[in-house]
C-alpha cells in the first residue's frame, strides 16, 4: 500500500467498471497524450491493502510518453466486489486468472506491472500464460515471502481482522502507526478520509488472504527465468519488504532489466513518479518486437 495515493485522476481518464468472464473490476483507464505516438498498452497491480489510485501520478507521465494505463482493483480491493468471509475466492491462483480476464477485456497484448503483492500475483498470473503480454514489470515486489519484520506486522494485522471490525482495526493502526505495506496513517498527498474509505471498501476475507500469501509465498523465479519475456524489477532505494540487495539478486536471476529509483522506499510509484515513469517508459520503449525498439 501507498500512503500517497491520490484519488484525483488526471482530466482525461477514465473510472469505470471493466467487464470480464470473471467479473466486473474497477479500473481508472488512462489514454495516450494527444500529440504522442500509441504505443501500447500496460495493465497496473496495485499491493496489499493498496488500489488503482496508488498508479495517478504515473499515468500522465505514460501518456505522453504513448502509453495508455489502466489501474485496476482487485477482487475484493476498494471499489471491486467480493466476498467478505470466503478467503477460497482470493486464492493467488484465483487471483492471477482475473489479471488473464482483464488482460482478455482490454482486447490486445499488455505490459503487465505489480507492484509488491500485485507483482506477485503478476508472475502468478505470468506462469498460467505468457501469450496475452509483452513484458513484465516486478516493482518492489521480491523472489519469495516479505521479511520477517513484515511479516510479523501483517500477522498482528490478521489477528486483529479476527476481533475488530475494519474500522476499529483502522483506528488501532492511525494511533500505532504501522508502515504504509499494513495501512499506515498518510503522510503525503493522499486524502486522510480517502485513504479510510478505501481500508473500509476492501474486504476481510481478501486481506487475510493475500496477507497469508505474503508470508507464505515460495521462490519461483526458477520457474518464471524460464517464461520467454522481458523483465523489468523496479524498487526504491530502501525497502523494508525485501530488502534492496534480494530484489538485486532477483534481476540477475531473471536476466531483468534493473532499476533503482534514488530518494524512492517500497512505492516509487507514489515517493518518485516522474524517474519511475521515465524508466518504465524507456524499458517498454526497448521492449524486443517494438516497431521502434532498438537493436
Amino acid at each position: 500500500m501507498s500512503t500517497n495515493a491520490s484519488f484525483t485522476p488526471p482530466p482525461d481518464a477514465r473510472a469505470y467498471r471493466l467487464r470480464t468472464a470473471r467479473g466486473e473490476f474497477a479500473v481508472v483507464d488512462s489514454p495516450v497524450a494527444d500529440g504522442a505516438e500509441p504505443k501500447g498498452v500496460v495493465l497496473l497491480l496495485p499491493g496489499f491493502t493498496g488500489s488503482k489510485e496508488d498508479f495517478t501520478l504515473l499515468h500522465e507521465p505514460l501518456a505522453a510518453r504513448g502509453y495508455r494505463t489502466v489501474a485496476v482493483d482487485g477482487r475484493g480491493q476498494y471499489e471491486s466486489d467480493g466476498p467478505q468471509d470466503d478467503e477460497s475466492v482470493y486464492a493467488q491462483a484465483e487471483l492471477a486468472r482475473d489479471v488473464l480476464a482483464q488482460t482478455a477485456a482490454l482486447g490486445e497484448p499488455v505490459h503487465l506491472l505489480g507492484h509488491s503483492l500485485g507483482g506477485q500475483i503478476a508472475r502468478a498470473a505470468v506462469l498460467l500464460d505468457s501469450s496475452p503480454f509483452v513484458s513484465l514489470t516486478l516493482m518492489s515486489s521480491g523472489p519469495a515471502q516479505i521479511s520477517v519484520s513484515q511479516q510479523q506486522r501483517v500477522k498482528l494485522l490478521r489477528e486483529a481482522l479476527d476481533t475488530m471490525t475494519m474500522a476499529e482495526v483502522w483506528e488501532v493502526m492511525q494511533t500505532m502507526g504501522p508502515p504504509e505495506e499494513v495501512g499506515g496513517p498518510t503522510r503525503g498527498p493522499g486524502d486522510q478520509e480517502r485513504l479510510r474509505q478505501r481500508w473500509l471498501g476492501t474486504t476481510p476475507a481478501q486481506l487475510r488472504a493475500t496477507g497469508c500469501q505474503l508470508c507464505t509465498e515460495p521462490d519461483r523465479v526458477t520457474e518464471l527465468a524460464a517464461v520467454p519475456l522481458p523483465f523489468h524489477v523496479v524498487s526504491g532505494a530502501y525497502d523494508d519488504t525485501w530488502p534492496v540487495p534480494l530484489l538485486d539478486e532477483m534481476a540477475v536471476r531473471l536476466g531483468a532489466h534493473r532499476t533503482v529509483v534514488m530518494g524512492a522506499e517500497h512505492s516509487p510509484n507514489t515517493d518518485r513518479p516522474l524517474p519511475t515513469a521515465r524508466a518504465l517508459a524507456d524499458f517498454w520503449d526497448g521492449v524486443p518486437g517494438r516497431p521502434d525498439a532498438a537493436g
